[in-house]
């Protein structure tokens, strides 16, 4: 109960201070620069002017607060040692290059890339092209949108019930040893098995993402012109044809914004690795390390840091290029 006050009483306060902000913030503008007078028209142009940056500016200080701090902090981190006193230069940056524990979490990470994003596309827009054709499809979209509504811990939780082993001659309460079993095979420990388990990892992150892809993509399909469905059907192309050689080049800018949206995920993830393996048995990713780093044992802020700043760097310009690329298609 008292967790429960806490959190009310933390949002009735902060829709009363967002409240007070913006009445209290106009009202004095409006007092420095009344709407009336032999000034008024240059007061309003100016009141005008401010009036945005009454809305926008507490978003801003946020940024500035919780995102370019942070980023300045980590780069001077980066460049001192573990206790962040002692200047050290790149050799935290030097470090990583000779680490083998930095090189299979890159190769996993590109891994995950090629196929996270790849699969959760394709089965989202396949999701949406075949919902949409079937009369019950708002109950299946409803059904394959759900993971989207689980957190990635619980998703790993849930997965890696499936996942479960159970020594041979024992019940499998895990699914997929279950079906093994069945088959006449032995129980298998799939999350230890080399270089495999990660593509059950990615399991979970593709089942969550194809969702989400599935609500982008099926809004994009429901704006195509019908004229141009119409046209190729009459011109003799069959369903297939239609969807890819019709609906699919109109969409494709929406299929590269859902693409890279993922591939931002998907260098971002750690919850699912953290969750299931560890970052053990060959399962390593760039985020798990930086904690491992920053927050196991003796924390070593200024190697965390640096592996910080890497997953920042391959993140960067694909955000940059996807949020020019939405608002192409905004236009």
């Amino acid at each position: 109960m008292e967790q429960l006050a806490f959190a009310t009483g933390t949002i009735v306060a902060g829709v009363f201070a967002c409240v007070a902000w913006f009445w209290g913030s106009n009202w004095l503008l409006d007092a420095v620069f009344p709407a009336r007078g032999a000034r008024a028209g240059a007061n309003i142009l100016r009141a005008n002017m401010i009036r945005p940056w009454l809305f926008i500016g507490p978003a801003v200080g946020f940024l500035a607060v919780y995102l370019v701090y942070p980023v300045i902090n980590s780069v001077w981190r980066s460049l001192h040692d573990a206790g962040g006193r002692d200047w050290v230069g790149l050799e935290n940056y030097a470090w990583l290059v000779r680490d083998a524990k930095f090189r299979e979490a890159i190769w996993n990470n590109m891994l995950w890339l090629a196929v996270v994003p790849a699969l959760a596309t394709l089965f989202g827009l396949l999701a949406a092209q075949i919902t949409d054709r079937i009369r019950w499809g708002n109950v299946a979209k409803s059904f394959i949108f759900m993971p989207m509504a689980i957190s990635f811990v619980g998703a790993g939780v849930i997965w890696k019930f499936i996942y479960d082993y159970r020594p041979e001659g024992q019940a499998q309460i895990g699914l997929l040893n279950a079906i093994w079993t069945g088959l006449g095979q032995a129980p298998e420990t799939w999350l230890t098995l080399p270089f495999w388990n990660n593509f059950f990892l990615m399991a979970v992150l593709i089942w969550i993402q194809t969702g989400f892809a599935m609500v982008i993509l099926s809004a994009a399909l429901r704006g195509i012109p019908e004229e141009t469905i119409e046209a190729a059907i009459l011109d003799g192309a069959n369903p297939w044809q239609v969807f890819f050689r019709i609906k699919v080049p109109q969409i494709w800018g929406t299929i590269a914004v859902v693409w890279t949206t993922i591939t931002i995920v998907v260098l971002k993830v750690f919850d699912i690795v953290f969750v299931m393996t560890n970052g053990q048995w060959g399962t390593q990713v760039l985020a798990n390390l930086m904690y491992d780093w920053m927050f196991r044992g003796a924390p070593d802020y200024g190697r965390g840091s640096a592996i910080a700043l890497v997953i920042m760097a391959l993140v960067t310009p694909i955000m940059v290029w996807n949020i020019r690329n939405a608002r192409k298609e905004m236009r």
